[in-house]
């Protein structure tokens, strides 16, 4: 059943009729970069809800591996000793894009890896090579976990969204796509989430967080410009309903799966001839 008047609904269900059924498709992976403010998160998350696939958000990874290192008491300069705690990191990350989890040591750290005191000292976590390699290893193994059935996705897949995965964490994904956004509007729904409004006030306070935050960043990764085979989306100008429709359609258009009403591995869906 479709719902043509929801731009994207119906290239959805083409989708999920691609989800594992007796002889099983292979597993779809949706790799979604993006700098601060893009929106890659929540459209990364409606994406996933919206074709029954797992989520996994690595910025959260790079937040709790800050909060624990703080929790260590540990002076996050101290790349070596920020390293190592990170390769014993007791992180627990929860999937399902209808209510993804993060907890360390069994504390849930979900809420507290959002405040502005994490947001303010990731950089120096995520700028650690060392910890990226740690973390790079998890995100492929999380990644890999859900090709198989019994996982959060049933063997359906995961969309993983981040600074890298189009690039270096999964540059093999079925779909690539780099989300981008005009500088005012990533500073506009950055502020909103943080502050409830964008005046003038609410913009001016977030700016040095997410132009600095992606200053140090790419240092170190490079997630502005898409690398061959990347498809570039600017979401300026719509909204999280619209953006997320818009990934669905590229995700459609990429497989083929909608056009053709074939599987993700080429094979004919029944019915297809």
């Amino acid at each position: 059943m479709t719902t043509p008047d929801k731009r994207g609904q119906d290239r959805s269900t083409d989708l999920m009729a691609g989800a594992p059924q007796p002889g099983r498709p292979r597993p779809l992976v949706v790799a979604i970069d993006g700098p601060s403010g893009s929106g890659k998160s929540s459209v990364s998350r409606g994406v996933a809800e919206r074709l029954g696939l797992a989520y996994l958000d690595t910025g959260a990874m790079y937040r709790a591996a800050t909060w624990w290192c703080l929790r260590l008491g540990l002076d996050l300069t101290d790349r070596d000793a920020v390293a190592e705690a990170v390769r014993g990191l007791p992180l627990v990350q929860g999937l399902e894009p209808s209510a993804p989890t993060v907890h360390v040591a069994g504390t849930d750290v979900a809420e507290a890896i959002r405040t502005t005191g994490i947001s303010a000292a990731v950089s120096a976590v995520a700028t650690n090579l060392e910890v990226r390699a740690e973390l790079r290893r998890r995100q492929r193994d999380l990644i890999e976990g859900e090709r198989h059935p019994g996982s959060v996705s049933d063997g359906r897949g995961v969309v993983a969204e981040g600074r890298d995965i189009t690039t270096v964490v999964a540059p093999d994904a079925d779909v690539r796509v780099l989300l981008t956004a005009s500088e005012e509007a990533r500073l506009a729904r950055r502020a909103r989430e943080i502050h409830g409004n964008a005046d003038a006030d609410a913009l001016e306070s977030t700016r040095d967080q997410v132009l600095r935050r992606d200053a140090d960043d790419s240092t170190v990764v490079q997630f502005h410009r898409a690398a061959d085979g990347v498809v570039t989306l600017d979401s300026s100008a719509l909204d999280l309903d619209g953006t997320i429709a818009a990934v669905v359609d590229i995700i459609a258009t990429v497989t083929g799966l909608a056009a053709d009403g074939r599987s993700f591995d080429g094979s004919a869906e029944p019915g297809t001839p």
